[in-house]
C-alpha cells in the first residue's frame, strides 16, 4: 500500500480520479478477478492482515446475518457470501469508493446477498451472528474504539466477531481494552498468532 493511499482510503470521498483496474485473487478457494482502485485500502492485492483472518476463522454458519466492519473492495465479504449463499452479508466502510467497489465486485461474482453501505445506512434494529473485521487501527484510539462500540454491542447473544491486528500496531493492547471494555457482556480470547498478527475473538454472552 503507498503512502498515497494510506492517507485518504479513510476519507468518504478519496482525493484522485476513480479509475478502475482487475485483479486476481483466491476467495474461498475459487481463484476471481475482482475490480479495485486507488483511494482504498489495499487496492493492489488482498492485504497481509485479512489474508491472515481468512486463513484462520472457522467456516462461517449456512445461514444469518453477517456483518464486515470496513469492507474495502470487498475480499471479506465476498467470503462470507461465497461459503453462505444462504446468508445474509452487509459490507460498510466509510470509503464512498469502497462501498461501489464492493457492489461491483458482488455483482461480478453473481452474489446477491450482499448489501453494502454507510454505516449509519444499516437498520439500527438489525443484530448479528458473525463480524468479520480488519479495523482501521490508524485511524487512532478515539475513533477505534467507537468503532467498536458500535458494533461488538450488536452481536446476537452467543454471535461471534473475528477482528485481525497487526501486532507491531498494538494487538496486545487493544485486546486488553475489549476485554476490559466489554468484560460485562462479551468473551474476548485470542483465536489465532500468524505472521505478525493477532486474530482476536470476541463472543456476545448475554
Amino acid at each position: 500500500m503507498t503512502e498515497k493511499n494510506t492517507e485518504h482510503y479513510f476519507s468518504a470521498q478519496p482525493a484522485g480520479e476513480f479509475r478502475s483496474t482487475e485483479i486476481a485473487v483466491r476467495l474461498s478457494h475459487g481463484d476471481y478477478i475482482v475490480e479495485t482502485a486507488g483511494g482504498i485500502f489495499s487496492p493492489d492485492h488482498i492485504d497481509a492482515g485479512t489474508e491472515q483472518l481468512l486463513y484462520s476463522v472457522p467456516t462461517p454458519p449456512s445461514t444469518g446475518h453477517f456483518l464486515d466492519v470496513g469492507c474495502g473492495w470487498g475480499p471479506m465479504a465476498l467470503t462470507l457470501a461465497l461459503e453462505a449463499p444462504e446468508a445474509s452479508v452487509y459490507a460498510v466502510d466509510v470509503n464512498e469508493r469502497a462501498l461501489e467497489l464492493t457492489r461491483r465486485n458482488a455483482a461480478r461474482l453473481g452474489l446477491a446477498n450482499i448489501t453494502v453501505g454507510l454505516p449509519d445506512s444499516l437498520d439500527a434494529a438489525l443484530r448479528f451472528d458473525l463480524i468479520w473485521s480488519n479495523p482501521p487501527i490508524r485511524v487512532g484510539k478515539s475513533e477505534l474504539h467507537e468503532i467498536m462500540n458500535t458494533w461488538l454491542p450488536r452481536l446476537k447473544v452467543s454471535g461471534e466477531a473475528y477482528l485481525v491486528v497487526a501486532k507491531h500496531l498494538g494487538a496486545d493492547s487493544f485486546e486488553k481494552w475489549l476485554g476490559t471494555q466489554f468484560a460485562d457482556t462479551h468473551t474476548v480470547t485470542r483465536e489465532d498468532t500468524r505472521k505478525g498478527f493477532r486474530i482476536i475473538k470476541v463472543v456476545r454472552t448475554n
